[in-house]
């Protein structure tokens, strides 16, 4: 028996002693997630549509940046996973519309990490228009191009589409994860929140294959 004992112990300390796993927890609505009334439309309804709502400005969001994007290379084919920079006050403001203004030029994917380091590693101060097109040429952007794409219409109508975004999720604070329009995520530590991202959206895929007619 105090063999038996021993053995036991030593493989508790090692995690393996014999006893039954608890089954996988469901995410509970109102600890988990919160339901977001009404139902938000998404840009692929073939898709689970997952959107990172986030700033540059962002601490936490600068900690989780490159958590988001391992995270978001491992997401299932029927997932589209987007990126909307909030519009909290004017410095988040200039910073959704740089994304986009990136986006434009074709540099988002190249510069989305060194603008995370600019801000919260360097101190930059990137509070103007001049300030910013400077970094951004700074790091191998066309002045003209960069110029154009800031000033361009399309760029200013994906950027007067983010408050919309934010109101219609209901947006209160950044990261944030919403599942196909119809989920916010919570979390209490970052990985937490993608380890829930996951669940719900296993959840939502569910409901999906019940009610196929209505995505």
């Amino acid at each position: 028996m105090r063999k038996y004992l021993h053995v036991c112990s030593s493989m508790l300390i090692a995690g393996f002693c014999l006893l039954p796993l608890p089954a996988a927890t469901q995410p509970v609505a109102g600890r988990d997630y919160t339901v977001i009334e009404p139902a938000q439309p998404t840009e692929d309804p073939g898709r689970i549509e997952v959107i990172e709502f986030f700033s540059y400005a962002c601490p936490h969001c600068n900690d989780l940046n490159p958590l988001i994007h391992k995270w978001a290379e491992d997401l299932p084919r029927d997932v589209l996973f987007t990126r909307v920079p909030v519009n909290f006050n004017p410095f988040y403001g200039l910073m959704a519309k740089l994304f986009y203004a990136l986006d434009a030029t074709g540099d988002l994917a190249r510069l989305d990490a060194p603008l995370f380091a600019a801000i919260h590693e360097q101190g930059l101060r990137l509070v103007s228009e001049k300030s910013i097109a400077d970094w951004a040429v700074s790091q191998g952007v066309d002045a003209r191009r960069f110029s154009e794409a800031w000033n361009s219409f399309s760029v200013d109508a994906r950027f007067k589409r983010v408050d919309q975004l934010a109101r219609g999720h209901r947006i209160q604070s950044v990261p944030a994860i919403a599942v196909d329009g119809r989920y916010l995520v919570g979390g209490k530590s970052l990985q937490e929140l993608l380890t829930l991202a996951d669940q719900v959206i296993a959840q939502r895929r569910a409901e999906r294959k019940e009610s196929p007619a209505r995505p």
